[in-house]
């Protein structure tokens, strides 16, 4: 659809054509016979409105684009074009198997989640942790008591290996004293090697007083010397000699049985001692390993469970968005409308749905045209291949329509919200509805190579014979003055800034009166000043 010429083109006319008609107008009046009668009007009050005129479509003053969130299969369309739907209906179904088994797949996965974090919340890491620092800590105790009281064995087996020593030492020392008095007593003091400075104080004291002959001295300085100087019945010097060697010969295995003796308490002191130190480190750094594993317990559990609550939330967003998906297999109607378009048939594979709408100004209407996604033609129609585009459903509220209309610039200029505007329609040329602005377009759009804005004009009143996509011509009021001298535009001729009309004065004479024009409507132009109320002016005869 071309746009129309606007009013202001049609005002437009040629100032040598108005001097000629006056002319010829002026002629007529004073020559011939018997002219005869022009046509005439009067100067009168009435309003009179100009505008921009442009042509465009009816558009539903709500329109959807309907279609799948995901795409697969068309398992069933429930409305045909042209239905009439409810807000919820269903209107068609697409294959869910696909769909279906995802939800499966992260119902499942949040359960895992929410498994551990049960785990996590519940979880005895922190009380086994603390249980096993209690039981290193009585390990470590046990172990220091164990060490010290094998020490204090160890101790004491080396106290007694010295002390045995002591006494087998003395013993020797006693048995040594002893063989030196036998041999001095029967005279072999010198035969064992011995001499009178090895022996003890009291042996020398007892062998002098035998020397002197003094045998009770003598048994007095050494009690055990009367049992030697006594020789049991049948004993010899010699047989109380060996006895006496005999006797030093095994005090020194005993004083070299207790110093081995001694020796091995020393080292099995020093060898308890040092595996003593080694359990202890031992049992210590099972302690410090338990202490760590209790801290390391205590510190990783809240942000573990802030973890792993954070992984179940979003498993639970997944699974929500999941089901989101399968109950969007099923397509339903968002608001009451008429099915206007349907592009798919039961078997068919559907994309996902991605299409946009262009809206008219200040509306939710769409731009008649653009819903396919091509450009907008002249008139405000664009060429498509199918009943809306690449949509799969469309609804519309075709109770309720606007008209939407690109204007050029130059008239856009001249139009603002809440403009009285007259809408014909070329289907049906007896019809003729009012309406009013309600939005125009802060931008422009390149039409037929033309800058334009687009009007979206509301109809004050609907019919049942107007459709969507019907072609509407629309003008908009952009001046009005109301009781104002007037004079019929047919009767007006203009010249430059100058206008006239043909006037008859009382005597029937025509003359041509210039007059000071204001606002020049459709049928009517205003007169400033040059004319009076009721005055005759002459409308020339149409050629």
């Amino acid at each position: 659809m071309a746009n129309r010429p606007s009013s202001r083109a049609l005002r437009r006319t040629s100032g040598a054509a108005a001097v000629g008609a006056l002319i010829a107008l002026t002629l007529v009046a004073c020559g011939g016979d018997e002219p005869n009668a022009p046509q005439t009007a009067r100067v009168t009050r009435a309003s009179v409105a100009s505008g921009v005129t442009s042509t465009g479509s009816l558009t539903a003053i709500t329109e959807q684009n309907l279609g799948f969130s995901q795409g697969g299969q068309l398992t069933s369309v429930a409305v045909r074009v042209g239905d009439r739907v409810t807000a919820g209906q269903v209107l068609a179904t697409i294959d869910d198997y696909a769909l279906r088994q995802t939800l499966a797949q992260q119902q499942a996965q949040l359960t895992s989640q929410q498994a551990v974090l049960g785990r996590l919340v519940n979880g005895t890491q922190v009380s086994g942790a603390q249980s096993s620092l209690g039981q290193a800590q009585e390990i470590l105790d046990a172990t220091r008591k164990q060490v010290d009281a094998t020490e204090d064995a160890d101790k004491s087996a080396v106290d007694r290996a010295e002390k045995q020593l002591s006494v087998e030492k003395k013993a020797l020392d006693q048995a040594k004293d002893q063989r030196s008095i036998v041999k001095s007593a029967c005279g072999d003091s010198d035969s064992d090697g011995d001499s009178d400075s090895s022996l003890s104080e009291s042996a020398q004291q007892a062998l002098k007083e035998l020397q002197d002959g003094d045998t009770e001295a003598a048994a007095s300085a050494l009690p055990d010397l009367s049992a030697l100087l006594t020789p049991s019945s049948g004993s010899s010097c010699e047989q109380q000699v060996a006895a006496a060697d005999t006797a030093v010969i095994n005090a020194q295995r005993q004083v070299e049985a207790s110093r081995t003796t001694l020796e091995a308490a020393r080292q099995r002191q020093d060898v308890d001692a040092a595996s003593g130190r080694v359990s202890i480190e031992n049992s210590r750094q099972g302690v410090i390993t338990a202490q760590n594993t209790l801290e390391s317990a205590s510190s990783d559990r809240p942000f573990n469970i802030d973890q792993q609550r954070a992984l179940v939330a979003n498993g639970e967003a997944l699974v929500r968005a999941a089901q989101r998906d399968v109950d969007d297999a099923t397509l339903r109607a968002p608001v009451e409308g008429t099915v206007s378009a349907i592009n798919g048939t039961v078997g068919e594979f559907l994309s996902p749905s991605s299409g946009t709408t262009a809206l008219a100004p200040g509306s939710d209407a769409a731009i008649p045209g653009a819903e396919s996604g091509g450009t907008p033609a002249a008139g405000g129609a664009a060429t498509v291949t199918r009943p809306g585009g690449s949509q799969f459903i469309v609804l519309e509220d075709v109770n309720r329509l606007q008209a939407v209309l690109p204007f050029e610039e130059s008239d856009a200029s001249q139009i603002s919200p809440g403009q009285r505007v007259t809408v014909g329609f070329d289907a049906i040329p007896d019809l003729t509805r009012d309406g009013s602005v309600l939005s125009v377009a802060p931008s422009g759009t390149a039409i037929s190579g033309i800058i334009s804005y687009y009007v979206t004009v509301v109809l004050n009143e609907g019919d049942p014979r107007l459709k969507d996509g019907q072609t509407a011509r629309a003008t908009v009021v952009t001046q009005q003055v109301d009781n104002v001298l007037s004079v019929p535009n047919a009767a007006v001729r203009r010249q430059g800034s100058d206008s006239t009309v043909v006037v008859i004065g009382p005597n029937g004479e025509q003359r041509p009166v210039t007059f000071q024009a204001g606002v020049v409507g459709a049928e009517r132009t205003q007169v400033i000043s040059g004319l009076f109320d009721g005055q005759e002016v002459v409308i020339p005869a149409a050629r």
